[in-house]
């Protein structure tokens, strides 16, 4: 006896779609499921409880900013032998201002040394690019700051500040090369 193979292949789709059939049939398998559903179901509705109200950001402003880290020890500044008396110092009342004295501290800055027959010079550039000659004794920036010491990678210089009370203070100040500077 011979099969024919479409006769087969019909076979195998028919035991197919029984099998699947058998598997959809109504059986009690899942009762439990179907029970919870309903019991479920008979519960009353609640209703839906309204979102809770939200208190506005209230912003905090830390007040210690400006005041010394707790972490850091004091800063102690030795206090100069040759600092004069508090109210002798002030600007000088006589001096005329050169052009280096208009401009600010900072847009100052050191860029070369020169050293003539023993005596070191430094060379400032302005905020402009141009280049200035300077020497001890000069003045340079808007706080009458009078250079006391040129070296090779630095200028050093003391400047006379308000104190903010009536009177001044000398505040020692220090250009150094560009490139040279640590940090």
């Amino acid at each position: 006896m011979k099969i024919h193979a479409p006769f087969l292949t019909q076979a195998v789709r028919f035991g197919l779609v029984l099998a699947l059939l058998a598997g959809c049939s109504d059986s009690n398998e899942f009762s439990d499921l179907r029970g919870f559903f309903d019991e479920v179901a008979a519960e009353p509705v609640r209703p839906v409880q309204p979102l809770p109200e939200f208190k506005p950001y209230e912003s905090f402003k830390y007040g210690a900013a400006n005041l010394r880290s707790p972490f850091q020890a004091p800063l102690v500044i030795a206090s100069r032998v040759d600092t004069p008396p508090p109210g002798s110092i002030r600007p000088p009342a006589d001096h005329v201002r050169s052009y280096l004295e208009e401009m600010n501290l900072a847009t100052l800055q050191l860029v070369g040394s020169l050293e003539l027959r023993g005596q070191y010079f430094g060379l400032i550039k302005d905020g402009e690019g141009v280049v200035h000659q300077v020497g001890v004794g000069a003045y340079l920036g808007t706080q009458w700051g009078r250079i006391e010491k040129i070296e090779e990678t630095r200028l050093e210089l003391v400047e006379i500040v308000s104190n903010g009370g009536g009177g001044w203070l000398l505040r020692p100040r220090t250009i150094e090369l560009i490139g040279t500077s640590e940090g």
